[in-house]
């Protein structure tokens, strides 16, 4: 963080949930008071493991109660999650997303993590991972749909997007490693073991940034996040040895120019980044926003400030001046498709 405005940003956003959380607990004592229930709506959640080729593909995806009413036009998402986590670990995030705007979203797990089967090292790419959204779409029937992508995830939506512009209404990209700066380490770690052993030092200070993060993560709700963090952890401590080469590939990965390609197709975009992020540093948040023209959407936390505060995603796209018009900006573009498929 360099400046005032991003500072700023960060703490709009922070005031926006705390706002909320005020409100929400005086009308949760106002109805304890009175003995009335909860008015909001909820969603519930479908597993489904998909068999492709000998290998299960798991992903989640919210299902509406049978009294709320049909909406053709419920604009789909597809959450993408971080290296070493899952779909099931963004469901809070997801649930709020789909009570508060109304979209569909989709969480799946990627191969080698919650509890989807691995690939194979010699047919791990960025572009394999990206093509089991099409599992997703083909098994649904999505067409139009918007991309949300942390960390990994926001590669592989980089990479889905420069491939398939004209189906994604709009990207949420969300510290993201599809550029390389962030493997530039330059932590005190790195700084400490780079003259001694320079291959290994690019890691450790990762690790060491990792770690710092964890403080961040665990903030608040404790038991809460642990709950929702386990089944995709204890998933993926049973392919650790599949999911390090993926770790590999991200440390050598450069989307620049995919990133060039869908900023020329004028798909929507809008990045969000941890003001704490000591895992993707705040240099590649500026050299993405660089790419793009598109300034940074600052929020309070680190690099996983989704999982930590799953309500934050929300309140961007509800409450700063950045995430409405992104939002107005899909939903023009899902109304501009929906009116030329029902013409």
């Amino acid at each position: 963080m360099r400046n005032l405005e991003s500072w700023r940003q960060a703490l709009d956003v922070a005031g926006i949930a705390l706002r909320r959380d005020l409100s929400q607990t005086a009308r949760a004592t106002a109805r304890a008071l009175t003995g009335g229930t909860s008015p909001e709506a909820t969603v519930v959640w479908k597993v489904v493991n998909s068999d492709i080729e000998g290998r299960n593909f798991r992903y989640r995806y919210t299902v509406y109660p049978a009294d709320t009413p049909a909406t053709p036009e419920r604009i789909w998402a597809i959450n993408l999650h971080g290296y070493f986590a899952g779909g099931t670990m963004y469901a809070r995030e997801s649930e709020r997303l789909a009570t508060r705007l109304g979209w569909r979203v989709v969480n799946p797990s990627f191969p080698g993590f919650g509890g989807s089967d691995p690939l194979e090292w010699g047919e791990l790419s960025i572009s394999a991972l990206s093509r089991f959204l099409d599992t997703v779409r083909s098994d649904l029937g999505i067409t139009k749909f918007v991309l949300l992508g942390h960390s990994m995830g926001g590669a592989i939506a980089i990479d889905y997007a420069a491939r398939n512009p004209d189906d994604v209404l709009g990207l949420i990209y969300r510290d993201g490693v599809a550029t390389p700066q962030w493997q530039d380490r330059n932590g005190v770690t790195a700084r400490v073991l780079r003259p001694a052993m320079p291959d290994v030092a690019p890691y450790a200070d990762l690790m060491s940034a990792i770690a710092l993060d964890i403080p961040d993560l665990l903030m608040g709700h404790l038991f809460t996040t642990l709950r929702a963090l386990w089944p995709d952890l204890r998933s993926n401590v049973k392919t650790v040895t599949h999911s390090i080469p993926v770790g590999s590939m991200l440390m050598s990965l450069d989307l620049t120019e995919s990133v060039r390609r869908v900023n020329v197709a004028r798909v929507p975009m809008l990045s969000v980044w941890g003001c704490f992020d000591h895992v993707v540093t705040t240099s590649t948040a500026d050299a993405f926003a660089d790419i793009t023209g598109s300034p940074t959407q600052w929020v309070i936390g680190g690099h996983s400030w989704m999982l930590a505060r799953p309500s934050a995603q929300s309140d961007v796209l509800e409450h700063t001046p950045a995430g409405r018009a992104f939002h107005d900006a899909v939903r023009r573009r899902a109304e501009t498709t929906h009116a030329a498929l029902t013409a």
